[in-house]
Order: C-alpha cells, then structure tokens, then sequence
C-alpha cells in the first residue's frame, strides 16, 4: 500500500525530468523552500543554509570563534558559550530551585545521548521536531512509519516532541547555535570548494528509507526520513543492517559529526547527523 503524504509537492528529479513526492511544509527559518530542500535537486547542487536570526543574535561568539587557531579551541569555545549561556556545566544544573528542589536542565548533549540509544525514543522526537520546525521538513518514521496526521503513530511523536522535560531550556535555540556551529566547522574545514561527504547507512529493510523509484542495478531514489544517522565508515554500517545506502551528502545538511565536538556518545560509530529529504543513493550489500 503506497503511503499517504501530509503535502505532495511535484519537485523534479535531478536525474530523470520526473516528480519526487516530498513531506514539507510551506514555512521554514532557512530562506529556501522546504520543497526544493526535500528534493534530490538540492542534494546535488546544495546552497549554503542559515537558521535565521541565529548568527546575528550572538555575534559575539561568532567573533572569538573566528579567531580560534584550530579545530579543538573552536569545540572549547562552543562548549563554553553553551555552558555559560544555558547553564549546562554541573554546578549550575545541579543548583536547587528557589523551593529546593533539583530542576532538569535540558541540553542538547542529553538528547545526542538520548539519539544515541534509540532514535525513536523521546530525545529522537525533540531532534525531529526541530528539523520540522527549521526546515520544514514532516517527520516519515517515529517508532514505526507515520501516514497521516490523525494516525497513532504522529500523535505518540507530537506527545514525546512537547515534552516539558526537553523544553525548559530553550532547547531549540541550543539546537539552533549546534547547526551553525556545526556549519562554520564545515565550512572552515572545506573552504568553498568541497560541498558533500559520501556517507554510509546500513538498514535492514525499507520500512523506514522508502524506496520512490528504482534508477537502476544498484541504485534508486530514497525519501530519507527527516533526520537519519550515517557514519562515515563503510564496516561500522554494515553492523547496522543487511543493505547499504551510500549517498552523497550535502555539508548543509549535516547537523552534527565526530569530529565536531571532542567527547560525545557518537564518537566511536564515526555518527553524522543528517537533515533527510529524497537522496539518491547506491544500495549494496555488506
């Protein structure tokens, strides 16, 4: 049974003239249509992409990273900005509440920790709903594949995505500042040239990547749900499935990478998190 889209928007395929049925919606904070940035035509000729505001609202970080010397006192940096700004180091998360008790503190370290144990858990659908909120860009799979609005299955994501244990912190912004982040590292690590990274997937089947079309012996169109995890590393996918997705991925639409940040749970699985779409991708086997 083919499965019903929140919004079909005919985008044209990169490679064969024939539409794409992408999940977006019309708004976005990035200044590009959330059709165009569903398709595969902007998978292979990505644009550079800013969450609005986010840049211009701490200037001040922006300048001191701009004089980092490397890529380490950059990640210092970050993560000194981010402790200071959301009271993320441990005196302040453990401080009691003027009724002396202990508030969680939400952080965007423990929802890569939450993403790292299941993708599908609570931390998963906060990371979702972020990508729908800046990208416009409808959640395909949470637990199991979403059809429509009314189903089961959106109403548990929008459930876990709201939760107050993940929104007391200004937890999107802390999202928002990790994406620009992430995308001044790319940029100053490539230059202006180099705008993808061939990444590697292993799935054990297509419930979740659906397959749009067969391009040919090996390769195919595959809507990728709207935040997926990739590895740079071909032998640790294939410890995660049956099938191989290799694709090549736009710097754009990288949310976070090992090389990011210095101590974090997706460190020894070479993890990329990547903003999904429709992707052409070569689907092998281990």
């Amino acid at each position: 049974m083919r499965r019903l889209y929140f919004a079909t928007l005919s985008t044209p395929s990169a490679s064969s003239g024939r539409s794409v049925a992408s999940r977006a919606q019309a708004s976005n904070l990035v200044g590009v249509s959330s059709a165009f940035l569903a398709s595969p035509d902007f998978n292979e000729r990505p644009l550079r992409l800013s969450i609005h505001g986010v840049r211009e609202m701490n200037p001040g970080f922006f300048r001191k990273l701009g004089g980092a010397r490397n890529a380490g006192e950059a990640a210092r940096i970050f993560e000194e900005y981010m402790e200071v700004l959301f009271g993320l180091d441990e005196e302040q998360r453990m401080r009691p509440g003027p009724d002396g008790r202990r508030r969680y503190r939400a952080s965007y370290r423990r929802l890569l920790e939450g993403w790292a144990f299941d993708s599908n858990g609570p931390e998963g659908a906060v990371l979702k709903g972020w990508v729908e909120s800046r990208f416009g860009l409808f959640p395909t799979y949470h637990k199991r594949p979403i059809e429509r609005f009314s189903s089961p299955t959106w109403v548990t994501y929008v459930e876990e995505k709201m939760a107050s244990r993940f929104h007391n912190n200004a937890i999107q912004m802390q999202l928002d500042l990790l994406y620009e982040f992430a995308q001044w590292s790319l940029d100053r690590a490539s230059g202006r040239g180099k705008r993808h990274r061939t990444l590697y997937r292993g799935v054990e089947g297509f419930e979740e990547n659906q397959i749009l079309e067969r391009r040919g012996k090996g390769s195919a169109l595959v809507l990728l749900n709207n935040l997926v995890s990739f590895t740079t590393e071909r032998e640790v996918a294939e410890q995660f499935g049956s099938w191989i997705l290799t694709a090549r991925i736009p710097l754009a639409k990288i949310l976070f990478f090992r090389e990011l940040l210095p101590h974090h749970v997706l460190q020894s699985e070479a993890e990329h998190l990547v903003i999904g779409g429709a992707f052409e991708v070569e689907i092998g086997r281990p």
